[in-house]
């Protein structure tokens, strides 16, 4: 039977919910709107707990919004619920039109489910319609369209007149459901329409290359910036860089815009350029400044294309890694040179004499007459030489490939002076060195080392090699000598190292003995410098104390 005051309740109910919808329906967002809904359950419908649950694209459905307790909202907000076990719900209890009410007799079998859930204990229902804390009332919210595809779910607890709602609340609810399911579906379409059209307008911006989309990204960027034209005739031609740029490169930008960076990277770093201009990504080379020198850059290309014409555009980041090219090198150098004197190390002088000898050993050339054979066919003669008929040095003779382009390293005949020149490996020892240090300390003994280098490089070609093995000894790869030059430069660099030597006020001599080796192909690094440092020693021998004295 239904209470005098029924039609007035009804009427402040659909004022309620009336006032709810309109909530709805002015969310700017879809998380908004979907607060909303939650919202509207606890204002607007007389429930103290309100819970919306939104299907995934996977078809599981995640707690979207909660109303009514921030406890139970920070626990469970997130929270994700397979679909098999929400079918599971929305199939049990007993079904008031399309809402699902499973009472508390029912409801104890879904607590060790996967949907999450907030719930209190209570005490049995005094009567028939009483709310228990464990019963449970689902809003299915469907797509719009006339089908039943399910949005989500709107779950409802403790009612605030603690009874189950009656024939007019179960009506509000579904009413309300629809409705959001409407609002839901719009917020949805129109977050899909923002992007469409922040889409778009970005594709439009594109096409068009905007100068006022990235002006301020572009002009005010620490680093430069730059425009280059991509195809024809005038492809790689800058056509707009910016201030950080033109500051970099010392030049402005109406001289930028006459070149490309092809004509600004360093001739080594060309073919370095012309890959990353084709293909995008990132490089690290070298450009020209207004002032001859050249700044090691790092450039980052993205080529800015649409699909009908293809490549519009190169929008090229270029930025000053200067400092930390100059620390790498710095790094290099230190691993390769001496630290004391500043020349090539030992590890730096084997890798320089690696490179110039091979494992394979130097074939004396044909005679005329062997030539003369290999031309018309002697073959085992040619062969006997290392030499093919086509009158090429080659490998196959070895098992080898065809060709050897290797230029193999030959050492002077010390018996005759045929003209040969090689790679003379000079070893040096200092002879007296031992007894500064002893007298007067490792100050005095480095600055000797620190004198001795500079001298034995001051007197070799820009192509030689001065490098310091360690301790006292020295080694000096000069190329192109015969025996008679490699001789003569010996005397000349002992010739540098005999004269007083002033540290801190006190003059300090040093002598120097010269052991002269060949580098050749077919021997090993290991064996060149055993050779030099041998001769050394007998060199050393041979000459009296008296030319050896130092100190």
């Amino acid at each position: 039977m239904e209470a005098e005051s029924e039609p007035y309740v009804r009427l402040a109910t659909m004022r309620q919910l009336h006032q709810a919808v309109a909530d709805l329906n002015t969310a700017r967002s879809l998380a908004d709107t979907l607060q909303s809904v939650a919202d509207g359950i606890v204002g607007g419908l007389g429930y103290e707990l309100g819970c919306v649950n939104l299907v995934r694209p996977d078809g599981d459905l995640v707690i979207a919004a909660f109303a009514g307790n921030a406890a139970a909202e920070a626990l469970i907000t997130g929270r994700v619920g397979s679909r098999a076990s929400w079918e599971r719900r929305l199939s049990m209890g007993e079904a008031w039109d399309d809402l699902r009410f499973i009472p508390h007799t029912e409801g104890w079998v879904l607590l060790d489910d996967d949907v999450p859930q907030w719930h209190t204990e209570g005490p049995e229902p005094r009567f028939e319609d009483e709310w228990h804390p464990l019963d449970r009332l689902y809003a299915p919210m469907y797509a719009s369209g006339g089908g039943r595809d399910l949005l989500g779910v709107i779950s409802v607890d403790r009612p605030r007149n603690g009874r189950r709602p009656g024939a007019w609340g179960r009506e509000a609810l579904q009413m309300y459901a629809s409705q959001a399911a409407i609002a839901i579906g719009n917020a949805r379409l129109r977050a899909n329409m923002q992007r469409a059209l922040v889409r778009l307008e970005r594709e439009q911006q594109a096409l068009r290359a905007s100068e006022e989309s990235f002006r301020q990204a572009f002009e005010y960027a620490p680093s430069g910036m730059a425009i280059a034209e991509m195809g024809g005739d005038q492809h790689g031609r800058l056509l707009r860089t910016n201030d950080a740029l033109c500051r970099l490169l010392g030049r402005p930008a109406s001289v930028l815009r006459r070149h490309s960076f092809a004509d600004l990277v360093h001739p080594e770093d060309i073919g370095t350029l012309l890959r990353t201009s084709a293909e995008g990504g990132r490089a690290e080379l070298r450009l020209s400044r207004r002032d001859g020198t050249y700044l090691w850059v790092s450039l980052r290309n993205s080529v800015v294309a649409d699909a009908a014409d293809g490549p519009r555009f190169l929008l090229t980041h270029v930025e000053d890694i200067e400092e930390r090219k100059r620390h790498e090198l710095n790094l290099a150098h230190r691993a390769s040179h001496d630290a004391l004197t500043g020349l090539p190390n030992s590890a730096e002088l084997k890798s320089r004499l690696s490179a110039r000898i091979c494992e394979r050993p130097h074939t004396p050339a044909a005679t005329a007459i062997e030539a003369l054979d290999a031309a018309y066919g002697d073959v085992e003669s040619s062969l006997a030489h290392g030499y093919r008929a086509d009158g090429y040095e080659g490998e196959a003779v070895l098992g080898g490939g065809p060709f050897d382009h290797h230029v193999h390293t030959e050492a002077p005949d010390p018996e005759r002076d045929d003209g040969t020149k090689g790679l003379a490996v000079l070893f040096c020892d200092l002879d007296g060195f031992k007894s500064i240090n002893d007298r007067f300390g490792h100050h005095t003994g480095d600055a000797v080392l620190i004198e001795v280098a500079r001298r034995l490089s001051a007197c070799v070609r820009d192509g030689d090699t001065v490098a310091r093995l360690g301790g006292d000894e020295f080694v000096v790869l000069a190329d192109g000598l015969g025996g008679a030059d490699a001789a003569d430069l010996a005397v000349r660099l002992r010739n540098a190292i005999i004269p007083p030597i002033r540290v801190d006020g006190r003059a300090v001599r040093v002598g120097a003995s010269f052991g002269i080796g060949w580098a050749e192909c077919g021997m090993s690094v290991e064996e060149v410098l055993r050779s030099a440092d041998q001769r050394m020693y007998v060199e050393k021998r041979s000459r009296s104390k008296v030319h050896r004295r130092a100190g």
